[in-house]
């Protein structure tokens, strides 16, 4: 199963590609690290993201999407253009799961990634994108066994 994991942070998607197959965790070559609104408030705008990012996971055959869940109140709540991006998201056709930062905490203390992030090829703003699409297959995986 090959998820992406997105962290959205203002106008910007984080990505983090990670599949798991035959016991192995694999973080497979992405042309993006990021994709970028430019203006929330245009139509335009929203549509060439969604288009984008559709069309990344089609490429890159992704089986799920699993985002970092943002308050929706109070003062650590989402910017509005997160969420519209995280609407956007949703409307690719995928299966889309929002993780809470809690559960990637559980998960992350209870099965730790067998190596250091600094190991992996990837850069260290996909940390937390890397940490929601490991613990949504975690979760798939422990879940499957039970």
């Amino acid at each position: 199963m090959r998820v992406c994991g997105v962290e959205l942070k203002g106008g910007e998607a984080i990505i983090c590609l990670l599949s798991y197959e035959g016991e192995t965790f694999n973080i497979p070559d992405c042309r993006s690290r990021s994709l970028t609104i430019s203006n929330s408030a245009s139509t335009e705008s929203i549509k060439e993201f969604h288009f984008a990012f559709s069309k990344l996971m089609q490429d890159y055959k992704v089986d799920e999407v699993a985002i970092i869940e943002r308050e929706q109140k109070g003062k650590l709540a989402g910017s509005a253009t997160s969420f519209k991006m995280e609407a956007a998201i949703q409307l690719c056709g995928l299966p889309v799961h929002l993780v809470s930062p809690v559960n990637i905490k559980e998960q992350l203390k209870r099965n730790p990634p067998m190596v250091d992030f600094d190991g992996l090829d990837l850069k260290r703003f996909q940390k937390s994108a890397f940490e929601v699409a490991y613990c949504y297959q975690n979760k798939c995986i422990f879940t499957k066994k039970d």
